[in-house]
């Protein structure tokens, strides 16, 4: 069964989401992102996938208190990405209870940092971050699109011992407009081995067991969960024991 992992979008230590990456569709769901994961964790959820903003758009890892509480106050392994630029950066991250990170920028423009993480901290706890507008990759809180396109930028990471990426189709985020399937299944098909972790568009229950049915490892979700498409309830049957 695909691995469920909920995600929760902090700005100003508040539980938010953007449509498409745009910061100017911010819709605040929580004031708490700690009340959020308590609740994601009564339902059984084992995973959690916290985004910085403030910290993607900026140079520097912002909100690193909520996931301190989070971490503090719930068992979920967490995975954190936004704003890892530098050495204190990826240290206050797994300080404040990460387990693992999701590094994309970083990869962008600083493949030797990224290199140098990967070695220090090994595959389980490195996940690569590929967010992709027009099949390139974008970075720094997608406001700004990079030249790589997707399957060099994969296969260049693959071979260095990469085994857990993070696809999110930046067009689809949001959106509620359902999974980039047909990206998912390329990336699967050409790296059949990889920990692929999809991400953007989900919007009901049958869109989560569609991409499990084509095999794709895992599932980052929000939006549909905030905006009631799908249960809490609905989902504890299909996670992973």
């Amino acid at each position: 069964m695909i691995e469920l992992i909920p995600a929760i979008d902090v700005i100003d230590g508040k539980c938010v989401r953007l449509s498409q990456g745009n910061y100017d569709s911010k819709k605040v769901y929580n004031e708490s992102p700690l009340e959020v994961a308590k609740a994601f964790e009564a339902h059984g959820m084992r995973r959690l996938h916290v985004v910085d903003l403030d910290g993607a758009a900026s140079q520097h890892v912002v909100n690193y208190r909520t996931l301190e509480q989070i971490a503090t106050h719930t068992s979920l392994t967490i995975d954190f990405g936004g704003g890892i630029k530098t050495a204190k950066d990826i240290d206050i991250a797994f300080n404040s209870g990460a387990q693992m990170v999701t590094l994309g920028s970083v990869a962008v423009k600083n493949p030797e940092l990224f290199d140098a993480w990967l070695n220090t901290y090994g595959n389980e706890k490195i996940i690569l971050g590929s967010d992709v507008k027009e099949n390139r990759i974008a970075i720094s809180g997608w406001k700004e699109e990079s030249p790589l396109e997707l399957m060099p930028f994969l296969d260049q990471y693959i071979k260095k011992g990469i085994t857990k990426v993070l696809c999110t189709d930046i067009s689809r985020d949001g959106m509620l407009r359902g999974a980039a399937f047909p990206l998912y299944k390329e990336i699967m098909g050409t790296y059949p081995e990889l920990y692929l972790i999809a991400s953007g568009g989900i919007s009901c229950l049958d869109d989560i067991l569609q991409l499990d049915d084509a095999g794709i490892p895992a599932v980052v979700f929000g939006k549909a969960i905030y905006e009631g498409r799908i249960s809490l309830n609905d989902l504890t049957r299909y996670i992973i024991s």
